[in-house]
């Protein structure tokens, strides 16, 4: 059997598979494009346990799509406080407003007009378009492309675009009238037999008799990936500043990392005891007392940030920042995980 002919047979093989097998999950409870469109960005970069909760929270703040397109920024950045990478819930807005400008609130139902949404790529889009309107638009990611390449022996990196750019070339020949559940069946399959960070489960796998890394031995080893580039290390000192019961907030810059979102007042640097008073009283505070310190990191897709936490009490208010007691910033300012992890201790 060559290449083609084991893709041809992947839909008779995985839609009885995934009728029976098909994991139980929020978004699948209807066919709703606003649902799949939010599940589908909410779970790039982030697990589908971690999704749930954020899931419901989010649907029942934010119901449909021109409660999104008006909602406030700060309520907006609250619900999405912890799912990391926010560009993505900006986007989703940005994307709900243009769906209201240009269809009247309707979800567009083409894979080129989905694709042209904010913060929408091929896989989300072929996602969406597969699901909700069975499409013949494969949505091919990381679970995916493992599939793909462990059936074809394929040792293609599946970092690299053109890999991803062939894959979704030859799932789009063999896309089946049930292009909705072809797609689910892919996805899940690749997240639980042919899951990543573990030994693939040939013997309860559909597609066994037919896959070559199986026959071969080679499965365990696929796919193959580029090698990693290095993360780029900075320093910074965080300064976690009370007065009274109140604490210092600022908001970060509206473009670039963590744009828009709030943050404790920081530089560039590990700066010493007297380097942070010093910075301080530029900032025009008065400081009292050093109360202890502690050490984070937090890591980015190309950054790692490696954090010095500085817990200090000062004379005043002041130094243009927001004072807020513990209490509104639980229920207010969206700390990014970065910063969070100060507030938690």
């Amino acid at each position: 059997m060559d290449r083609e002919e084991i893709l041809a047979g992947l839909p008779e093989l995985l839609l009885p598979w995934y009728a029976r097998n098909r994991r139980e999950l929020p978004w699948r409870q209807d066919r709703e494009p606003y649902h799949i469109w939010l599940s589908e960005i909410m779970l790039q970069q982030t697990r589908v346990e971690a999704v749930k909760g954020y899931y419901a929270r989010f649907l029942e703040t934010l119901p449909d799509i021109p409660a999104l397109a008006r909602c406030d920024d700060d309520v907006l950045h609250k619900l999405w406080e912890g799912l990391g990478y926010y560009s993505r819930v900006r986007n989703l807005k940005k994307a709900a407003q243009m769906i209201m400008e240009r269809w009247n609130g309707e979800f567009p139902k083409t894979y080129g007009e989905v694709l042209s949404l904010p913060g929408v790529g091929p896989y989300t889009a072929g996602a969406i378009c597969s699901i909700a309107y069975d499409l013949p638009t494969p949505a091919v990611d990381g679970n995916v492309l493992r599939v793909v390449s462990r059936l074809l022996d394929d040792p293609s990196p599946i970092d690299l675009p053109e890999t991803k750019r062939q894959v979704q070339k030859r799932l789009e020949k063999i896309y089946p009238r049930e292009a909705g559940s072809f797609s689910q069946a892919l996805m899940d399959l690749g997240a639980t037999l042919c899951g990543p960070n573990r030994e693939p489960d040939c013997g309860h796998c559909p597609c066994r008799e037919s896959c070559l890394g199986y026959s071969r031995g080679s499965a365990a080893s696929l796919p193959v990936k580029s090698p990693p580039k290095q993360r780029r290390q900075e320093d910074r000192t965080v300064l976690i500043l009370s007065c009274g019961g109140r604490y210092a907030l600022e908001k970060r810059p509206e473009r670039g990392l963590l744009a828009g979102l709030w943050q404790f007042p920081n530089t560039e640097g590990y700066l010493d005891t007297g380097q942070t008073l010093s910075l301080v009283e530029e900032l025009g505070l008065r400081p009292r007392e050093v109360l202890r310190e502690t050490y984070r990191k937090h890591i980015f897709t190309h950054i790692q940030w490696n954090m010095k936490g500085v817990w200090l009490e000062v004379a005043e208010e002041g130094g243009g920042f927001h004072w807020l007691t513990w209490e509104q910033i639980r229920q207010q300012a969206a700390l990014p995980t970065a910063f969070r992890q100060f507030w938690e201790e």
